[in-house]
């Protein structure tokens, strides 16, 4: 079992300097020798039908959020493999030859990500994204696979959202939908992986958890150095400020305790669990107490209502006693969050 916050204290606070690219490869600028090369670690070519030529807004920023994502991951997979062959301290349990080729692979396969991303984005004359500075709390190679196997499960719930903005959209970017099926697939087998390296049931659920595109954005967002993005801004979301769970919730129903930096009441504000395909799960907070500008406050946690092994999101919302019939409603009002839960 593990819980996590965004914030993902428990991981420890690295003090190294931030990773900042390019790439030794040149990445995300490579030349034709180079591309080859990465196809070749990836296991595969970017797609080569013809790419959409229009794109509709939600498209566009559906697109924008996949690349910001993959330039993250990359980087972060990069850094990981580098310490693990450098044998920088607490580093050793990936001293082996098949984790160091499964994770240079993926590092690889998120490069061809970011190229089919902003790829499309450049067919269709819309502004591609670039990578920023990045810190990573992480200082051991096991809290770094704990970190890949959140992260990651946050990007599985909300690719299929992109899905949908597609199908909606129609046009050029229904060619869109199964390319990203393709990479939600990928990304499973990723994600099994890093629950296998920590001896978890390699498939967490039947149905995973979903998620909203501010969320994802937020959870990437944490890991940015500030004011380091030549034009995040411009795929127009905004981050949340941190739900931070404070305990660690175990597969059965408890109370847990959360913060957030700022002032909230029971009367004004309401705890909301996404879990599974299920509907959301409201439920009041309680003993709220501020000192300073943190605000600690306790909420049942229902696992036992029907919340899938793995991740569940948690996110504060505005106003109390607040019910939602989907995540994206839920999106819309929440004020912190979300808090990470990683349950097992």
């Amino acid at each position: 079992m593990r819980s996590s916050s965004l914030l993902l204290a428990s991981a420890g606070l690295a003090a190294a300097a931030p990773f900042s690219y390019p790439l030794a490869n040149g990445f995300p600028n490579l030349n034709s020798t180079e591309l080859e090369l990465v196809y070749k670690l990836a296991g595969g070519t970017l797609p080569n039908g013809a790419l959409p030529s229009t794109l509709k807004p939600n498209g566009v920023q559906a697109l924008q959020l996949i690349a910001a994502n993959e330039l993250f991951e990359v980087a972060y997979f990069t850094e990981l493999v580098h310490n693990i062959t450098s044998k920088v301290r607490g580093y050793s349990d990936g001293h082996h030859q098949y984790i160091i080729d499964t994770l240079t692979s993926v590092i690889n396969q998120e490069e061809v990500h970011v190229l089919a991303a902003n790829g499309v984005l450049a067919s269709a004359n819309k502004t591609t994204i670039q990578p920023c500075q990045y810190d990573f709390p992480v200082t051991d190679f096991r809290s770094a696979i704990a970190l890949a196997q959140t992260f990651t499960d946050v990007v599985l719930g909300v690719l299929p959202v992109a899905q949908g903005l597609f199908a909606a959209d129609g046009g050029d970017e229904n060619a869109l939908v199964p390319i990203i099926g393709s990479i939600i697939g990928q990304e499973g087998e990723q994600s099994g992986y890093y629950r296998f390296l920590q001896k978890k049931v390699a498939s967490a659920a039947p149905l995973l958890t979903g998620g909203a595109p501010q969320f994802a954005y937020t959870a990437i967002s944490q890991f940015i150095v500030p004011g380091s993005c030549p034009n995040i801004e411009v795929i127009g979301l905004k981050a949340f400020p941190a739900l931070t769970l404070e305990s660690t919730p175990r597969a059965n129903n408890s109370v847990q305790t959360f913060s957030v930096p700022g002032a909230v009441s029971a009367a004004n504000a309401t705890l909301v669990y996404i879990s599974g395909q299920n509907l959301p799960v409201s439920v009041p907070i309680s003993n709220v107490t501020m000192a300073g500008n943190k605000t600690t406050f306790a909420a049942s946690f229902p696992y036992e209502s029907g919340f899938d092994r793995g991740l569940t999101l948690g996110a504060l919302v505005a106003g109390a006693n607040k019910m939602f019939n989907s995540t994206a409603d839920v999106a819309a009002s929440t004020l912190f969050g979300p808090a990470l839960i990683e349950v097992d």
